[in-house]
């Protein structure tokens, strides 16, 4: 999955060949300089008797021919739409857990947001709210229909953790940050690529609640099972080797698990050597650097969704 494109058959969505004809307002709680990178903004729908919202970022040059990988990001319990569009305090850096800048603004980015800033999904609301977002992204732009993705940290991975169950035949991937089964799981029998980070020092979502995850996929992929390696408990966080990762063997075709475990404690952007959970060498006028480094996660998780 190069940058703007895709790797392998495209399939084209219902939009492809239309001009964009979506009516973008302001993204709730940006202002100033404290807004998304690029064309696009915020989208409203009727969904499950509910008006739903969720922010849009179209590629740059955005052109209607060209099938475009979609990702959705699911943010944390009691996270915001425009944290994940904007990056928070660490601006684009970090917009979309980083896939954006890794992209080169080269795909569709969606940033759901929570009814009260959560993912219960309750009665399936939220299973129906992704479905109907899919549908109209799908029937307004020119959607590649073999990349749509789900990321999410946190409650957000729970709740893509949910659509890696009931949706696989929907989405390719699902990159799940520190979650647990906290949205739930219809289905869970067919196979979806996986990747996956959990933190030794969480204690929010536990080793005991990722795990399960894990292990379901490297079942229904049909992956050889095995006790993976981990980096020991901090103290010390380790500068080399405070992350482990490690991809399954004999995964179906397209399938692949990659688990990462980190030293760390409950956040998305794990850092090598330290305890930060915040990227704070992201946050300006810091920058990251071997001396003040950030989070492998955006690279590591690039690299696998264009190795298959």
């Amino acid at each position: 999955m190069s940058s703007g494109g895709t790797s392998g058959t495209a399939m084209k969505s219902a939009g492809c060949g239309k001009a964009p004809n979506l009516q973008f307002g302001k993204v709730p709680n940006e202002s100033g300089t404290n807004v998304g990178t690029g064309e696009g903004g915020w989208l409203t729908i009727q969904s499950a008797g509910q008006q739903r919202g969720f922010a849009v970022r179209l590629p740059a040059n955005y052109d209607m021919n060209h099938p475009y990988p979609l990702t959705f990001a699911f943010h944390w319990n009691g996270g915001t739409a425009d944290q994940l569009d904007t990056g928070g305090s660490n601006g684009y850096w970090w917009a979309y857990y980083g896939l954006q800048r890794k992209s080169n603004n080269g795909m569709i980015f969606v940033a759901p947001q929570g009814i009260g800033n959560g993912w219960p999904n309750s009665g399936g609301r939220d299973l129906t709210f992704t479905d109907d977002m899919v549908k109209l992204l799908e029937d307004n732009l020119c959607v590649d229909t073999t990349h749509i993705i789900t990321t999410g940290f946190s409650y957000g991975g729970g709740m893509s953790y949910e659509l890696a169950c009931s949706r696989a035949k929907v989405f390719r991937a699902a990159v799940i940050y520190e979650g647990g089964q906290l949205s739930g799981c219809d289905g869970g029998n067919d196979p979806i690529a996986l990747w996956q980070v959990e933190g030794l020092t969480d204690t929010t979502v536990s080793m005991g609640l990722a795990t399960p995850i894990r292990d379901r996929f490297v079942k229904n992929n049909g992956c050889t099972a095995q006790n993976p390696p981990q980096p020991p408990q901090p103290p010390p966080y380790l500068a080399n080797g405070g992350h482990i990762c490690t991809d399954y063997a004999g995964c179906s075709s397209g399938h692949p698990v990659r688990w990462c475990v980190s030293q760390s404690g409950h956040g998305p952007g794990p850092v090598d050597g330290n305890s930060d959970l915040y990227n704070s060498c992201a946050t300006p006028p810091k920058s990251c650097s071997a001396t003040c480094p950030c989070t492998w996660t955006p690279d590591d998780v690039w690299t696998w969704l264009n190795s298959f």
